[in-house]
């Protein structure tokens, strides 16, 4: 009796599993001889179905936030990769982030479609179809559940809160690192079950590659330990008696822990460099956590119901224990509980809800960086356990039911219908700025990045009305928002109103003492008044504080020649023009001032460099012409003020300038028509009038000869040209009396 009671003990104690052993071979859900038809099969029709949801990105631009940052002024990236720019990658923190690989993948889509947006997005579609894909392999090889995994695939291609990562440009980032995050899983299961180098090798090149992509891969050591408990079944529970087992799951993970905690350290570094991390008296520990809770709940609330989606969540920014707060911490605990007491039956619970929330981690708040409460772009990874979860517990609940079984299959591709019309909805607000902004402000009415974002986007399509009734509304919100006082203070210049500008520059500065673009701005709209002392001393800081801002560099050459210091101007456009090669204000400015100093080759072979890169810009042609005219190349002159002109038709400068070249060449009636359109161009302009009125008395019509010098002296008294001239003219009205 004994010994039988004791067998019973032993076998009920089955021996630890041993982590050298082979992988487990999971029970098939498809008959073998049609698994890789089905499998395929199956493979092909998520990649269409993904490029069908999302097939609307190809037509979708840039966004201004962050896409600019990342892309479309971003010096670096736009050179394409190359030697500078590739070490770059490698050693900036720009974007407050340590991300080469992310860098080199826009500098890629640069050097293959340049600024075509519709090719940045294929190529993160791409990205997101091949993880799709990978998805299902890898859940295939891990369980044999050929439909469970094909669905937990398919909920996370065509769910709508993953548009973010793939419709934005910028979050590039997301799609790349998950990318080699299901690329290092591959290889691990190579290596469980092979236990050669090659493959453990593999999989620590495709980790340090995701992390190079976006740091929060961090977690992806521990997700290995999940999948040691289910569905690899390396690992059971209780532990005790264990630990030996547990330390050698360990150990066989600790260069990829070492490499976590690496990546830990260097984004902390870069994200404090970047001022993206806010401090404890910012937002509390309280209000982090009540953040943190609220934001967990509000993913799986979102995830169930994916309306309210906006590619900005404003942060609360409040110590106050909200009812919600209290509610959704009760919640995720009674979750936690539950999952916890079905760890044997149904081991694939804990698994999926401890990915959720463990994936989460980094970006959940608790290190409060940028000024979002949450963001969707953040699920992208983590929802892959509560799909799991949902997955294989409706399969479970289902088996063996012929009644449920088919409803549940009927359900899933309901399901999967919504949701793929919900993600092409959701991808067309992606489309430009103004929809984008538009959307999350009918979603997040208080929501002051989108109101000032949607401000920029109307300003920058010359709505600058509705721009700044939008920044003031942002002002309503959050009166000492900087970059709201910035871009007011840009809209308030483009309207002449340049003393309430430098009053929101001034603004922004107060609340942003290192706001490098105010600084900037307020020096431009201080040479607008013709405050030129005072707006150098603000680029000349910009400039001691950021060397390499190449526009500050630029600006502040553009003062010093106005105050007459031609030789420190030329010296900073040069400076502004190693920044960036290709600059093109910089080179036409630089041309400029080296015309002033009578250094005209240089002037020339700058100007020549300019239109060159830019032959619609309309200031570098004329001032080319001028430059050519100077040196006696009148004919030359004529063909760079005629294309000016083309570019912009009431171009009043270059149609006087174009008079002047004819007249030299002798070819006075083409010269008098247009000094004629320069005057109706812009009839502010005493030279204009009086080139005008010489072409008009050389024609013998000297009364109107007699008004137009009339009008270049009420414009500016001291002209002794034009005073001279009309007393010649007036000599001429008498004698002809």
């Amino acid at each position: 009796m004994t010994r039988n009671k004791q067998n019973r003990r032993g076998a009920s104690q089955p021996s630890p599993p041993n982590p050298q052993a082979e992988l487990p071979a999971p029970p098939p859900s498809v008959p073998r001889p049609f698994r890789a038809a089905w499998l395929a099969a199956l493979c092909a029709v998520l990649a269409i179905a993904t490029f069908a949801a999302y097939w609307k990105l190809h037509s979708n631009g840039f966004i201004l936030f962050d896409d600019d940052r990342y892309v479309t002024e971003n010096e670096h990236v736009l050179k394409g990769l190359g030697r500078e720019s590739v070490s770059w990658a490698f050693t900036t923190t720009e974007q407050a982030n340590w991300h080469p690989l992310t860098w080199l993948s826009h500098m890629l889509d640069v050097q293959l479609f340049g600024l075509d947006a519709g090719g940045h997005h294929m190529t993160s579609l791409l990205f997101h179809t091949l993880n799709g894909v990978l998805l299902l392999l890898l859940l295939f090889r891990m369980t044999g559940a050929l439909w469970r995994s094909a669905m937990v695939a398919a909920l996370f291609a065509l769910h709508p809160l993953h548009v973010e990562s793939v419709a934005w440009i910028a979050e590039r980032k997301d799609v790349l690192s998950t990318l080699f995050w299901l690329l290092t899983l591959g290889a691990w299961l190579v290596y469980l079950k092979s236990k050669k180098t090659v493959p453990y090798a593999l999989t620590l090149v495709f980790f340090a590659l995701g992390l190079m992509s976006k740091p929060m891969l961090v977690t992806l050591p521990f997700t290995l330990l999940l999948l040691d408990y289910w569905p690899l079944q390396r690992l059971t529970l209780p532990m005790r008696g264990r630990w030996d087992t547990v330390k050698g799951l360990i150990w066989e993970k600790a260069p990829l822990f070492v490499m976590s905690a690496v990546s830990c350290v260097i984004t902390v570094i870069a994200q404090k460099k970047g001022g993206a991390v806010e401090s404890l008296e910012q937002v509390t520990a309280v209000g982090r956590a009540a953040n943190a809770a609220h934001a967990y709940a509000s993913y799986l609330g979102k995830t169930v119901f994916p309306s309210s989606l906006a590619v900005f969540y404003p942060h609360p920014h409040t110590d106050l224990i909200t009812a919600s707060a209290v509610a959704a911490f009760l919640g995720l605990a009674g979750v936690t509980v539950l999952v916890a007491r079905l760890w044997k039956s149904a081991p694939y619970l804990p698994f999926g809800w401890l990915w959720y929330v463990g994936t989460l981690v980094p970006v959940i708040g608790l290190v409060q960086v940028g000024d979002q409460a949450m963001a969707d772009r953040y699920t992208y990874m983590p929802l892959i356990g509560i799909f799991i979860a949902v997955v294989w517990g409706v399969a479970d609940i289902t088996k063996g039911s012929r009644v449920l079984r088919p409803a549940a299959a009927a359900a899933a591709l309901a399901v999967l219908g919504a949701l793929f019309a919900l993600t092409r909805v959701q991808t067309g607000y992606w489309s430009n700025d103004e929809t984008l902004f538009s959307h999350a402000l009918a979603v997040t009415p208080d929501n002051v990045v989108a109101r000032n974002t949607l401000g920029l986007a109307l300003f920058e399509r010359g709505r600058t009305r509705e721009a700044v009734a939008n920044y003031l509304e942002a002002l309503r919100i959050d009166p000492n928002f900087p970059e709201v006082h910035n871009n007011l203070g840009n809209a308030l210049v483009a309207e002449g109103r340049f003393e309430e500008a430098v009053a929101h520059f001034n603004q922004a500065l107060r609340a942003k003492p290192d706001a490098l673009r105010a600084m900037n701005n307020l020096g431009l709209a201080l040479v607008k008044l013709n405050r030129l002392p005072e707006a150098l001393g603000y680029f000349e800081e910009a400039v001691r504080r950021d060397p390499d801002f190449a526009d500050a560099q630029s600006n502040l050459g553009n003062a010093l020649s106005g105050l007459g210091r031609m030789d420190e101007a030329v010296e900073h456009y040069r400076q502004a023009l190693r920044l960036k090669p290709e600059f093109i204000k910089a080179l036409n400015n630089l041309g400029l001032a080296l015309g002033k100093m009578n250094r005209m080759s240089e002037s020339i072979e700058c100007l020549r460099k300019a239109v060159r890169i830019s032959p619609t810009y309309a200031d570098a042609q004329n001032n080319l012409g001028v430059a050519l005219a100077k040196t006696g190349r009148n004919a030359e002159a004529i063909e760079h003020y005629r294309q000016a002109l083309k570019v912009e038709p009431g171009f009043a400068q270059a149609s006087d300038n174009l008079g002047l070249a004819l007249w030299e060449l002798k070819r006075f009636p083409e010269a008098l028509e247009h000094f004629q359109q320069a005057v109706k161009a812009n009839p502010d302009v005493a030279e204009a009038h009086y080139h005008l009125g010489i072409a008009l008395a050389r024609a013998r019509r000297l009364g109107e000869a007699r008004e137009q010098l009339q009008k270049a002296l009420q414009i500016s008294p001291d002209y002794q040209e034009a005073r001279a001239a009309l007393e010649n003219v007036l000599k001429g009205l008498q004698a002809g009396r």
